[in-house]
């Protein structure tokens, strides 16, 4: 199974930027599509950003269309969550995810251990 370690998470006041990023352990998450979730206290894990094996199609929650962007660097194993206009109610854990297939439309094969971010006001 794929070792995913998310990094990058912290405090930071509303109206600012942060980015997070994930290494995976292996190479061969360049032939799968990744995604970022989130899990604010009390509520459910939601979809935030996904994006296809090839980085060509990305998708985004409507929450955060125009603020985030995700990004990948199949060649360093790596994939980032560009954090623009944070909001206080994007304060949650931010969960790196690698799909079984191509499409972030397909299902989450391994998951991360989360990194927190917290957006004060």
């Amino acid at each position: 199974q794929v070792q995913l370690v998310e990094s990058g998470g912290g405090l930071v006041q509303a109206g600012g930027s942060l980015r997070v990023s994930c290494g995976a352990s292996q190479r061969v998450i360049s032939l799968y599509a990744m995604g970022w979730f989130r899990q604010a206290p009390g509520k459910e894990r939601e979809f935030v950003a996904g994006i296809t094996s090839s980085g060509r199609e990305k998708k985004y929650a409507e929450s955060v269309k125009g603020r985030f962007t995700i990004s990948r660097d199949n060649a360093k194993n790596t994939m980032s969550l560009e954090m623009n206009y944070l909001k206080p109610e994007d304060t949650a854990t931010y969960y790196c995810a690698v799909y079984r297939g191509l499409s972030p439309n397909s299902e989450v094969g391994s998951w991360g251990r989360g990194t927190q971010v917290t957006v004060f006001s």
